[in-house]
C-alpha cells in the first residue's frame, strides 16, 4: 500500500496546478451564459454588469493559465487578454451558424429554441470558444471545453480544425470531426458524419490527415470521409452511408446504390457520381 502511496504522491507532484475539468467546465458554461443569456441563470439589468462579468472570466483564465505555464509558451495573462479582445468575433460567427441550423432545418421554430435545445449549436459554439484558446497557443483546456460538449452532446469536434462560416450540424449525435479537417463555408453535416483520418500512426501526428470540405457542402447522415488530401469539392452533395476516400470534383453528387436483379435478388453494391447536371461520371 506504501508503494502505490508513492505512486498517487508522485503523480501529484507531476500534475503541478493543473485546472481541474470541473473548473474549465464552470468556465466554458459561464462564459457561454455570458455571450447568450438563454444559457444563463440571471439577466444583466446594466451593460456596466457585463462589462464586471467579463473582467471576472478575463481574470479567471489568466489565473489558470498562469499557474499552468506548461499549457502554453506565453504570457497568461496576455493570452486571456487576448482572448476576449478577440470573442467579438466568436460571437458573430456563432450567430451565423445560428442562422445556418434555422434555415436548414424546418422544424426550427425559432432561433431561442436552437440556443436553447439544439446539440449541433452547443457543439459548435464549444468548439468555437475552443478553437480560439488553440489559435493563441493554449493546448489541453481547448480540448477539455470541446470533450465536454462531446459528453452532452454526442458530437466531437476537435478544436485543432478549422470551420467556416455559417456552419449547421443537424441533429449530430455521432458526428466527429478531426484536428487537420478544413470546412468552408455555409457547409451542412447530418448525423453520424465522420471526417476522420486513414492513419493513425505516431508519426503522422504533424501532417494533415483528415479530408477538407469545400464551401456549399452538405453530408448527409452516415457518410464517412477520410484521408488529408481528400478534398470534396464546392457545391457537392455526399450521400448518407458514403464512404469515400478519395477526393470529388466540385458539384458533385455522390450516394450509395445497390443494384438488383428484376427478380429481386441483390447483385452488388456501387457508389454513383453525377456532376451538376445529374449525368453519371
Amino acid at each position: 500500500m506504501d508503494s502505490f502511496i508513492s505512486k498517487i504522491f508522485e503523480a501529484n507532484k507531476k500534475c503541478s496546478d493543473c485546472p481541474s475539468p470541473k473548473a474549465i467546465q464552470e468556465f466554458f458554461r459561464e462564459l457561454l451564459g455570458l455571450l447568450f443569456p438563454e444559457f444563463a441563470h440571471t439577466r444583466f439589468k446594466e451593460e456596466i454588469e457585463i462589462a464586471a462579468k467579463f473582467s471576472i472570466l478575463e481574470r479567471s483564465l489568466a489565473s489558470i493559465l498562469s499557474r499552468n505555464n506548461n499549457l502554453h509558451s506565453g504570457d497568461g495573462d496576455q493570452i486571456a487578454h487576448d482572448f476576449f479582445r478577440s470573442l467579438n468575433t466568436v460571437y458573430d460567427y456563432l450567430h451565423e451558424d445560428v442562422d445556418a441550423i434555422y434555415v436548414g432545418d424546418p422544424a426550427a421554430k425559432s432561433r431561442t429554441e436552437i440556443l436553447r435545445s439544439y446539440p449541433g449549436f452547443y457543439a459548435i459554439a464549444a468548439y468555437r470558444i475552443a478553437n480560439l484558446l488553440h489559435k493563441l497557443g493554449v493546448s489541453l483546456i481547448p480540448r477539455m471545453i470541446t470533450e465536454y460538449a462531446h459528453s452532452k452532446t454526442g458530437i466531437e469536434i476537435h478544436p485543432g480544425a478549422t470551420i467556416g462560416q455559417h456552419f449547421c450540424i443537424d441533429h449530430g449525435t455521432g458526428v466527429v470531426i478531426g484536428e487537420t479537417t478544413i470546412i468552408g463555408d455555409h457547409v451542412k453535416i447530418y448525423q453520424g458524419v465522420t471526417l476522420g483520418a486513414l492513419s493513425v500512426n505516431k508519426e503522422d501526428a504533424d501532417k494533415k490527415r483528415h479530408p477538407t470540405i469545400e464551401d456549399h457542402v452538405i453530408i448527409y447522415s452516415g457518410a464517412t470521409i477520410l484521408g488529408g488530401k481528400t478534398i470534396i469539392g464546392a457545391n457537392s452533395v455526399i450521400g448518407g452511408n458514403v464512404w469515400l476516400t478519395k477526393s470529388v470534383p466540385a458539384g458533385s453528387k455522390v450516394y450509395y446504390q445497390t443494384q438488383m436483379y428484376h427478380t429481386g435478388s441483390e447483385v452488388t453494391d456501387m457508389y454513383v457520381f453525377k456532376n451538376d447536371n445529374n449525368e453519371v461520371i
